[in-house]
């Protein structure tokens, strides 16, 4: 049976137009936009869509809107919040050759840590799902589709929710990457060991272990990427 494809809501489809001008350049970082009737002509939408994708943009740190004043375009690397970053992961396209690696410089000091929290509370399911592992296809798409499944359970068990969240806004991004990162033999087989090391940790409850390997391997991994 064929499913229907959501239709994008006009807000939805004025959000994405006006981020592409952002990113592009179109509307410069401290610039202002253009008054409402105009933009609205420009990108194709009624002055209320365009207000309500405004005001979204304005939520997430893109634009700075004051009553009796234009719309500035905020420089959304220094006075951004988590909305900007979860956008610009969804954007592959619009992405500088550096941002992945920046991520995994913040996985860096956040994986071990979450990594420890969920041991300590759920040793006996990470290792059920580490077991499932011992014997995994030896295929880029199937490694990227693991790693998910490994980081997103560490983060549901651990105790703070943030991680989680964290985790989330980059699902999209993490398989694309994931995939283009295993599609080395070298990197599969460090993980296939990352895993069975970690097993370990989790039947022998040595959550102290489990963060300082998670440390070393994240750092190994983000060597990796560099050189890829």
């Amino acid at each position: 049976m064929n499913k229907w494809k959501p239709v994008p809501k006009p807000a939805g489809v004025a959000e994405q137009r006006l981020l592409d001008a952002i990113l592009s350049g179109r509307f410069a970082v401290n610039g202002c936009l253009p008054g409402e009737r105009d933009l609205a002509a420009q990108i194709g939408v009624t002055r209320p869509t365009l207000r309500e994708a405004l005001q979204r943009l304005a939520r997430d740190g893109w634009l700075d809107i004051q009553h009796g004043k234009p719309t500035r375009v905020r420089d959304y690397w220094q006075e951004g919040t988590m909305g900007v970053l979860s956008a610009l992961a969804q954007m592959p396209s619009q992405q500088t050759p550096d941002f992945v690696a920046h991520l995994l410089e913040i996985r860096v000091l956040l994986a071990p840590a979450y990594t420890r929290q969920a041991m300590e509370a759920a040793s006996a399911e990470i290792a059920a799902l580490l077991t499932k592992f011992e014997n995994i296809e030896d295929a880029p798409a199937v490694f990227a589709h693991a790693d998910w499944e490994l980081h997103h359970l560490l983060t549901l068990r651990a105790v703070n929710p943030i991680f989680r969240l964290l985790l989330n806004s980059f699902q999209s991004l993490y398989h694309v990457m994931a995939e283009h990162y295993f599609a080395s033999a070298e990197n599969r087989n460090r993980s296939r060991a990352y895993y069975a090391e970690l097993l370990d940790c989790a039947k022998r409850r040595a959550h102290l272990k489990a963060e300082s390997l998670t440390r070393d391997v994240m750092n190994e991994s983000l060597a990796l990427w560099k050189k890829t």
